[in-house]
């Protein structure tokens, strides 16, 4: 049984830390990350999921998503911000072609998903 809870340790801590990237890195989505960081750390360490839940940078994020879906605007504010970078660097430093355009087509949806989301009720 010791080895399913290291297990499920080892899953939330490679899922946080791709999450704590996924804050400076616009391709990898952070809550996402973090909800199965915590979903992970419930089976093997509830301790663990204590201590990501109380992160000031993602706790009061994966309560809102949790309760509401929803997505504070500054955040929605700094995603669509380092998105519009990326697709900035994306456009500038691709060879011309299909690609290129790909590339900034996908951020261009995945910003555009983020700003239809709604915002919490109540700014956390």
């Amino acid at each position: 049984m010791r080895l399913i809870s290291l297990m499920w340790v080892v899953l939330a801590g490679i899922s946080f830390s791709i999450g704590v990237l996924g804050i400076f890195l616009p391709l990898l989505p952070t809550t996402v990350f973090m909800l199965m960081a915590v979903y992970c750390a419930s089976r093997g360490s509830p301790r663990f999921e204590a201590w990501i839940r109380s992160r000031h940078y993602v706790g009061p994020l994966l309560v809102t998503w949790e309760q509401e879906r929803a997505i504070p605007r500054r955040a929605k504010l700094a995603a669509v911000s380092l998105i519009a970078l990326s697709a900035i660097i994306s456009a500038w430093s691709l060879g011309p072609g299909w690609i290129r355009w790909g590339v900034v087509a996908l951020l261009f949806i995945i910003a555009l998903w983020l700003v239809t989301r709604p915002e919490p009720s109540s700014s956390p």
